[in-house]
């Protein structure tokens, strides 16, 4: 696994970076804000944090300026239907610290906003992600968050209140009342028994619904 690679930057483009590491050159997929927060074309010693993606096809090498982004980008492709471009593109909207204000709050219209993302799919990364900040005491280190703001401690509430509040999530993602009954039958079993859990049971019912 290439975890950094330090080098001279041929190439600074919003999307993409050139690094001469010992005569080769890297090119590495890379978010706006990390772009932006290196140095200029030609600078050497330049060292830039690394994720390298294997795919059936190819081998992509990805660019971070800092250790959240990076540690971010690892979760948001663990997401099914994420993938490093579309995570490259959150990273591009959101700072970490940013990103999990967002998740925090639930906030769609902001999540809504990224390019590729959309309201269904901004809501579906949204119930993602915050399970990924509530369980991952690091990664809200990493961005400065403090575990009360992400409401971990808050009691669950009725199941009635939850299948009323999950039913409206999908109905205002675009699922039918049909779809979304169907899709939330069961959720007391599965132990989704708060809005979080049975807004994602239902999404993964529903094949992502995106």
């Amino acid at each position: 696994m290439i975890v950094q690679l330090t080098g001279t930057l041929l190439e600074v483009l919003p999307s993409h970076v050139v690094l001469d590491v010992g005569g080769v050159g890297y090119e590495l997929g890379v978010s706006s804000s990390t772009a932006a927060a290196l140095p200029q074309v030609g600078e050497a010693g330049v060292t830039i944090l690394t994720r390298l993606v294997v795919r059936e096809d190819a081998m992509d090498l990805y660019g971070f300026a800092t250790r959240e982004e990076r540690a971010l980008f690892d979760k948001l492709v663990a997401i099914s239907g994420v993938g490093p471009k579309l995570a490259l593109s959150v990273l591009s909207t959101f700072t970490p610290a940013q990103l999990a204000t967002v998740v925090a709050t639930q906030d769609i219209t902001r999540m809504a906003r990224v390019p590729g993302v959309g309201k269904r799919k901004g809501q579906r990364l949204l119930v993602e992600l915050e399970g990924v900040f509530t369980k991952d005491s690091e990664l809200r280190g990493l961005v400065g968050l403090e575990q009360p703001s992400l409401g971990e401690s808050s009691p669950a509430p009725a199941s009635t209140s939850v299948v009323a509040e999950a039913t409206d999530a999908l109905l205002s993602m675009g699922f039918s009342p049909q779809e979304a009954e169907l899709a939330l039958e069961g959720h007391d079993d599965a132990g989704a028994t708060t809005i979080e859990k049975a807004l994602s049971y239902a999404l993964r019912r529903l094949g992502g619904g995106v």
